[in-house]
Order: C-alpha cells, then structure tokens, then sequence
C-alpha cells in the first residue's frame, strides 16, 4: 500500500483560499512505494528511476491511488517513450526537518540508486511557523548528503504567501534559488504556479488538488523533470 494522507503545505491553502490551514498529519506508513507499471506503451532504453521525496504534494490525498503526482508521472515520462519508474517517497506531516531525518535511510532502501530525486518540502515549515533559516539549514543537509551519493537533485520550490509577512516571504522564496545555485541542482521555482488560483482545481477541503489539479501539475513540470534527468551513460 502506497503512502498517502499527508498533510498538505500551507503555501496552497493560504495562496488559494486566503484562509488557515489545519496539520492533518496522520502516521507514515513503513516505506515508500513504487508506482506500478504502466502497460502497452513502447518506451526504449535503460529504466530511469526518480525518487518523489515530499509531502502530501507528493501522495495523492484524497485521489485513487493511480491519481498522485508519482503515478501520474511517470505515465506522462512513460507515453513519452521514457522507460520511466517514479518511486513515490512522501510522508505524512513531513516538515523539511523530518525529510532530513529519513531521507538517507529511505535512500539505503532502495534496490537500485535513483536517477533523479525530486525534493518537495517546506510547505509543512510554513504552516507551524519554522524559520526559513531553519528550513534552509535542513535542505542543506539534504543537498550534502544527495551530493554526496552522487544523485541529481531537481527542488520543487515553494512560495511564502504574503500574510506571512514580508520579511519571512522574502527569506522564504529566496532559500530555493540560493540552495539551486550552490549546489548545482535543478529549480522550479513554484511549482504549482499552474493551479494555485484555481479553486476547482482542488478537492472540498481547498487543500489537496484533484486528480485533474494533479495532471496540470505534471504536465507544467514534465519538461523540467525531463531536462533534470541526466543522459544515459
């Protein structure tokens, strides 16, 4: 059973629905998942492995299971001809403390080195108030230990909303583009630009995007995913 029910970053809610946000955080399952295979598409060359290392952004809350960010991505990479698997690596509540915590271990767990990792974290430091030099410090930490085992890295940033006040949004935006540029790792710079002011586009509770909100997502990132993998060697 794939991890799911996260708690949602803050950065949607407050962007979408202008209101607060409540910390949903329910137990992490044992290990992350790997989204099944998709059939009957012809896809060439060696598997690319992407490790989806996140938040709920990352789980799919509320979807069916082949509706997450992960599932649908790598069918996207998949109908592209990429022999793509997207391993889906989100935890419940995660803060970018707690993905700091884990992430060496859930990288010894795998069979196979990833190819890429996709890191999406910090929404959660927004909703209980961490300070970005904080946030920033433990995305170091993550950096340094990617780094270190030699695996790409593309930062799925994320944006302070304004009642936040100026001086955290600042610090806030800025850590992603800083922490890019030293370590040579691959930015969107707010990657759900595509749907943040699109109500329909997530589920009741204004917090979790739809399937539909998903797709959008991986339709607008795909290129980025694509271009941050590296050549085949």
């Amino acid at each position: 059973m794939r991890l799911r029910h996260l708690s949602i970053t803050a950065a949607v809610l407050v962007l979408a629905a202008c209101g607060g946000a409540q910390d949903d955080t329910v137990p992490p399952e044992s290990a992350p998942s790997e989204a099944a295979p998709v059939a009957d598409i012809a896809v060439a060359g060696p598997e690319r492995r992407i490790l989806a290392f996140g938040d709920s952004l990352f789980a799919g809350y509320g979807l069916e299971e082949e509706e997450g960010y992960p599932e649908q991505l790598e069918d996207a990479l998949r109908q592209g001809g990429i022999n793509a698997r997207v391993i889906d690596a989100g935890v419940s509540g995660d803060t970018s403390a707690a993905g700091r915590q884990r992430l060496a271990f859930t990288l010894d767990a795998q069979d196979t080195k990833p190819d890429l990792v996709l890191l999406e974290l910090g929404g959660n430091d927004m909703l209980r108030g961490i300070q970005p030099d904080q946030t920033r410090a433990n995305f170091a930490a993550m950096l340094d230990e990617l780094q270190e085992r030699d695996i790409p890295v593309l930062l799925m940033g994320m944006r302070a909303p304004p009642n936040y006040g100026t001086e955290y949004q600042q610090r806030f935006d800025a850590l992603y583009g800083e922490l890019a540029r030293e370590y040579g790792a691959r930015l969107v710079p707010f990657w759900l630009e595509s749907i943040f002011e699109d109500p329909s586009l997530f589920l009741e509770d204004r917090i979790h995007p739809t399937a539909e909100g998903v797709g959008m997502l991986v339709g607008d990132t795909l290129d980025d995913v694509q271009k941050a993998l590296p050549a085949e060697g």
